[in-house]
């Protein structure tokens, strides 16, 4: 994948390009690789060709990483190594604790900064549009997805007193929520989670999860992967009903052409041979996979008490139809996994039926279709909660691309010393986080862990907490400040 090449960019009045991100997940800290590794990063001057600030509006980086992947998941995880050389750069500066649009505006960045990428990535769950998804007990798993990830922006308690639950949405944000509910909070003392996270899970009396896809077993959203990592727990039984495995000419088609498909729907074969041989099985807790089953009602007096579904039949070319045929299943919570949405961004231009800031390749367009000069886009406020992470990377190879053909003849900074923005930060009474501040964070984290001493792995075997996640956004303030 190639880096983007810009012809003689002369760097005004003999300084680096300033280039401002708001956003410091994934997509932020990549627009900032591949501008360190574009010509004008790796220029004749070096460094002296382009200085970035990463502004965050927590006081810890990594965005979706930190706050948006299930604690169980070291691997993905294990993104951060790579993220975290990016920042090491001297080319690159974080500046957390910093809200866009309540601590500075768009015209302080466009003050500071020749150019301005905004990346502020999907939070907010998409709606579903059914009776009764609003009754109590019905929850949007990103908003889930926030508490047991300890997002400091959420409640520290979480209503876990449903003992059947349904969950909406056959995409790994399904997975994560099922995996989460299902699983004992002694399971996951080895992650990361906050303690109330634990307490949370630990007084759960959840005893089935029941998540529904509308189409088929090929049809799925889920990587082999997090369907595999169903099955890693001894507590939790997955099962599919043997009638789910069903495929028509469109599926046989997707299978025999996609690779990743095709080992879905082998592990959800699997599950489905387990069950027809073994029933529920032995393991105390259930985790259904239900195909062909379209949401049609949340129902309750009050309260979620059920969930209806109707029956789907594939129509022969990958979409599915309803038969008429309808099923009520008592659960006492919903959670609803149907995608990510991100949110209106002050000041700047808004598609507000796909929630994404309108753009071309990367360029922000106004109401007319033309380019804002100097404001750029990257990652899902982009495309979309669409893709894995890795993805984002391309985008950012796009974008910089565009922000490197725009610098000659774009907007200058009036005041681009990099002091002039955090002496504004200061004068504004922000407590702004820095990078060395998350070292400091991180140390502290990584000690809460250790004092917490050994616990069970998922084999059993005794191993110390890696860290303990700090909720408190004060408290994660006050640590990285300190001195």
């Amino acid at each position: 994948m190639g880096c983007p090449e810009v012809e003689e960019y002369d760097v005004v009045d003999g300084r680096p390009a300033r280039i401002a991100v708001v956003g410091a997940g994934p997509a932020g800290i990549y627009v900032a690789d591949v501008l360190m590794k574009s010509e004008l990063g790796t220029a004749e001057g070096g460094s002296d060709g382009v200085s970035i600030d990463l502004f965050e509006r927590q006081p810890a980086p990594f965005g979706l990483i930190r706050y948006g992947v299930a604690p169980d998941h070291p691997r993905i995880k294990g993104i951060i190594t790579a993220l975290h050389q990016v920042l090491d750069k001297p080319q690159v500066r974080l500046l957390g604790n910093v809200e866009y649009g309540v601590d500075l505006k768009l015209d302080d960045l466009q003050r500071f900064y020749d150019a301005v990428v905004f990346t502020t990535g999907a939070e907010k769950d998409r709606d579903l549009d059914i009776s009764g998804i609003d009754l109590p007990g019905s929850f949007g798993g990103a908003d889930f997805v926030s508490w047991f990830d300890g997002h400091p922006e959420v409640p520290r308690s979480w209503p876990l007193e449903a003992r059947s639950i349904a969950v909406i949405g056959a995409g790994n944000v399904g997975l994560d929520v099922s995996r989460m509910l299902s699983k004992t909070a002694d399971e996951l003392l080895v992650t990361e989670i906050p303690a109330n996270v634990y307490d949370g899970l630990k007084a759960s009396p959840v005893e089935e999860v029941h998540v529904f896809a509308r189409r088929g077993p090929a049809q799925a959203k889920f990587t082999p992967l997090e369907l595999r990592e169903l099955d890693h727990s001894p507590n939790v039984e997955v099962i599919v009903a043997p009638e789910d495995i069903e495929y028509d000419d469109g599926s046989i088609a997707a299978i025999n052409s996609d690779n990743q498909t095709k080992l879905v729907v082998r592990e959800i074969e699997r599950y489905a041979l387990r069950t027809a041989e073994h029933g529920l099985g032995p393991r105390p807790r259930k985790l259904f996979l239900h195909f062909f089953e379209s949401p049609v009602e949340v129902t309750g007096d009050g309260k979620v008490e059920g969930f209806r579904t109707e029956r789907t039949e594939l129509t022969g070319d990958g979409n599915v139809r309803g038969t008429g045929v309808f099923h009520d299943w008592p659960v006492q919570a919903v959670y609803r996994c149907v995608g990510y949405r991100s949110a209106e961004l002050p000041g700047l231009p808004w598609d507000a039926r796909n929630h994404v800031v309108p753009h071309a390749a990367g360029r922000v367009l106004d109401i007319d279709g033309n380019h804002v000069p100097g404001l750029y886009v990257n990652g899902w406020v982009k495309r979309g909660p669409v893709g894995l992470i890795g993805h984002t990377k391309g985008d950012a190879i796009e974008t910089v691309r565009s922000v490197m053909e725009d610098l000659d003849g774009g907007p200058v900074a009036a005041e681009p010393d990099e002091a002039a923005v955090t002496d504004f930060l200061e004068s504004r009474g922000v407590a702004f986080t820095t990078w060395d501040g998350w070292y400091r964070l991180d140390a502290h984290e990584r000690s809460l862990g250790e004092a917490y001493g050994e616990v069970a792995g998922k084999d059993g075997t005794l191993a110390p907490r890696a860290r303990v996640k700090v909720v408190e956004k004060a408290v994660m303030t006050a640590v990285s400040r300190a001195t």
